[in-house]
């Protein structure tokens, strides 16, 4: 006779081990916009193209998590801009038995890693069917943007605690 609350021998539960796993990675939305029209065909071509990028998620379910990589280039020609681009990166994850703090480096950092090189290439395609030279984003390292946020906290609450420190009136006690 078997006991079916025990598993078989060399087996292990692993329902409380950390899981991440990548569900769907999918465009949620996208823009071009050239509000020069034609005319930015006929200027020399010294584009000036700036770069933006954020990360935001939503919880889903228990343990799914949406996160949206955001690129927007703004690309201008002398006084004129030549285009905007916008493109929403999306992924599905599944994320359970994770610590706070490794949940927000998994959503703030691994997922936009995971992410990027779908928004790079929905960018590059963009700008291509406008019939614009070709762009291609720069490899990021979205880990050490992440540290570097989080140590800009760190030092952001920790002047905060010396200012409200320094303001707190001192308990003076007369004998």
């Amino acid at each position: 006779m078997s006991d079916q609350n025990t598993a078989p021998a060399g087996s292990q539960d692993h329902s409380k081990d950390p899981y991440f796993d990548v569900i769907r990675v999918y465009a949620r939305d996208s823009s071009l916009e050239f509000p020069g029209s034609a005319t930015i065909f006929a200027q020399e071509w010294k584009p000036e193209i700036k770069v933006g990028f954020e990360v935001r998620n939503a919880k889903i379910a228990d343990d799914q998590y949406e996160v949206v990589l955001r690129i927007t280039l703004n690309c201008t020609v002398g006084d004129k801009t030549a285009y905007v681009v916008e493109v929403n990166q999306a992924g599905l994850f599944v994320i359970r038995n994770v610590p706070a703090d490794g949940l927000e480096y998994l959503i703030g950092a691994s997922a936009p890693n995971i992410l990027f090189p779908y928004a790079r290439e929905f960018v590059a395609s963009l700008v291509n069917r406008a019939t614009f030279p070709q762009v291609n984003l720069a490899p990021l390292n979205f880990e050490a943007m992440f540290r570097a946020k989080k140590i800009q906290e760190q030092q952001q609450a920790a002047a905060q605690a010396q200012a409200e420190g320094a303001a707190a009136p001192k308990d003076e006690t007369v004998q």
